[in-house]
């Protein structure tokens, strides 16, 4: 088989990227009425194979031990029921948002008659690679074809029968509604060698995204020729300012580390000021505890706290994807501030105060994708913020930065209209 040759190996990965390259010249040419038909037909065939993707997903769930998976990476893995109907609702919602392509951004009438527009337009070809959830191949599929995209997607070995299952379904329904067949790819062979042959591949492919571990994206980054969306960490801090109400600083921080914990916006660490720490640690920490959140905390922290484990450097760096938190205790705005900044992955941050000119200076000077007043971190979100579905969340810069929904997945091209005229 082709994935026991390298040189074989890499004669599949340009042919799937070939592929993909034509098919994203035939989507620019798609209308948004077939693109949401495709998305509607997936949705309804969701429904109806609803046993076998189940089905699918409990040989997965049969390997994930000998794949040494955690606790949590093993939940993001597994799919139900009620999980296969979140996909296709999630996908319903992505029909129902405008087509970004051909959207007028921006136009001006210059003096001697021309018209300059701004428009809209597809990236082209999108490598994702992503680990153990396959919801994100029916997600990631949606978004990149919504957006006038095609899509290679390579996920992990761990989720293969998963998401074959429904790659099956969203190749079904692109045959029904005419979309370009090489629209959505699954790359067929496990062999990580793989990636490193698509990665190197930028006359066909224009953007990588990983989404998993640390590990994957740093690699993805450091090999492709392509640009790359990505954020390496999600060490998300929530900060209680010395003027913190106290029912919203447990409720927010627990919400913020609890609510779900395997996922990039969960709070991992806890920062809070000294002249409240003495009333507001203990409560919010036996608020966590009671949940089961081991707590790691620095010398302050465990005076408030007797049963606080020590925290090290590692800790405060730390994202845990479980039930550990790591607290520190400081003496100012600007001090909680400099440990964020430190420590954090620049994903998300949140402020519980009640001082306006605290809340202003905290989303001023933090350089995070996105910084929350008196709000839980579990929000940074594409649905939450109303942008509709996200492929991933960028602590980027440069493009794209926080949730990254279709508009995100789009660039931009000028179109001129003239009369005749030329430039003197």
């Amino acid at each position: 088989m082709a994935e026991n040759h390298v040189g074989d190996l890499r004669e599949y990965c340009v042919d799937v990227a070939r592929r993909a390259k034509r098919a994203a010249e035939e989507l620019g040419r798609v209308n948004g009425a077939v693109k949401n038909a495709w998305l509607r037909r997936t949705v309804r065939l969701l429904s109806e194979r609803s046993l076998a993707i189940t089905e699918a997903n409990r040989r997965d769930l049969a390997a994930a031990p000998g794949y040494g998976l955690s606790d949590a990476q093993i939940d993001r893995l597994k799919l139900t029921p009620a999980r296969i109907e979140a996909i296709a609702k999630g996908l319903e919602e992505i029909a129902m948002l405008p087509d970004p392509i051909g959207e007028v951004i921006w136009s001006s009438v210059r003096p001697n008659g021309l018209k300059v527009q701004k428009v809209r337009v597809p990236l082209g070809v999108i490598f994702f690679i992503y680990e153990s959830r396959p919801n994100v191949t029916a997600d990631a599929a949606a978004l990149c074809v919504k957006s006038g995209n095609a899509v290679i997607l390579r996920g992990g070995k761990e989720a293969a029968h998963s998401s074959a299952a429904i790659a099956e379904i969203l190749a079904e329904a692109a045959a029904d509604v005419g979309l370009p067949s090489d629209a959505v790819q699954l790359v067929a062979t496990p062999d990580r060698e793989a990636v490193g042959h698509f990665l190197r591949l930028s006359e066909y492919i224009d953007l990588a995204i990983p989404r998993g571990g640390e590990g994957l994206i740093r690699r993805v980054t450091e090999e492709a020729k392509m640009p790359v969306i990505k954020h390496y960490a999600g060490n998300c801090h929530v900060y209680l300012d010395r003027s913190a109400d106290p029912e919203l600083a447990e409720r927010i921080t627990v919400n913020a580390k609890c609510q779900r914990m395997g996922v990039c916006n969960a709070a991992e660490s806890l920062v809070v000021h000294r002249e409240v720490a003495g009333s507001l640690l203990p409560r919010v920490c036996a608020a966590l505890a009671n949940r089961g959140i081991e707590i790691r905390g620095d010398d302050a922290t465990r005076a408030f706290v007797p049963y606080a484990k020590p925290a090290t450097e590692a800790d405060f760096a730390a994202e845990y994807l479980g039930p550990i938190i790591s607290v520190k205790v400081v003496d100012s705005l600007d001090e909680a501030i400099e440990h964020i900044h430190r420590y954090g992955s620049r994903h998300t941050e949140a402020i519980v105060t009640r001082d306006l000119e605290a809340a202003q200076e905290f989303t001023s000077r933090v350089d995070s994708s996105a910084v929350m007043v008196n709000a839980s971190t579990r929000f940074n979100d594409g649905g939450e913020f109303g942008l509709g579905a996200e492929i991933g969340i960028s602590t980027d810069k440069f493009h794209a930065r926080g949730p990254c929904g279709i508009n995100e997945l789009t660039s931009y091209k000028y179109v001129v209209f003239g009369t005749g005229q030329v430039r003197e």
